[in-house]
């Protein structure tokens, strides 16, 4: 994701909207801040320094891209799953992710959008369930939004992703 030029890309971000601190740690939160660069993490704070409180589950908040070759970063914190088993809570908070995202992206005219997986690996949301709602919510939002012409990009991490997408999306 750190490497497409869509106007936009999506960060599954933790409550900090710092990045991760774990270093070195394999995530997307961790390799969108280390290759926009340290500009990104001070933008980051000063966000969270005028909100005053943690980011909510489900919300999106905008930065600029910085050192990627995207326009704008889109920053969501999406449910954790601690039992590997979602509730409807949960599930209603990752649909909530994806259209506070996609809502994001329309108010600043971008014609493209690339997700990561958001609230799975880490987070724990069961990978296939989440792809069900993130396509379902995804189709659902343009669906609604025809005046919107967003391309949107599922951007995935292993070859198994990659099916349970393609397979959710009937290719």
């Amino acid at each position: 994701i750190t490497t497409l030029a869509a106007d936009a890309i999506v960060n599954a971000a933790n409550s900090q909207l710092l990045g991760c601190w774990v270093p070195g740690h394999y995530c997307i939160d961790n390799a969108i801040h280390t290759f926009a660069g340290v500009q990104l993490r001070i933008e980051c704070a000063a966000i969270m320094k005028a909100q005053g409180h943690e980011e909510p589950t489900g919300q999106a908040k905008v930065t600029s891209a910085y050192n990627l070759p995207s326009r704008l970063v889109i920053h969501t914190v999406g449910p954790i799953v601690e039992n590997g088993k979602p509730t409807e809570q949960h599930k209603r908070l990752l649909a909530a992710s994806y259209r506070n995202c996609l809502d994001a992206a329309a108010e600043r005219h971008c014609k493209s959008i690339a997700f990561c997986c958001i609230s799975t690996g880490t987070f724990g949301f069961p990978q296939e369930e989440a792809a069900r709602i993130a396509v379902d919510t995804v189709r659902a939002w343009l669906d609604a939004s025809p005046k919107d012409d967003i391309h949107v990009i599922f951007d995935v991490y292993t070859e198994k992703d990659e099916q349970t997408y393609r397979s959710i999306l009937g290719e």
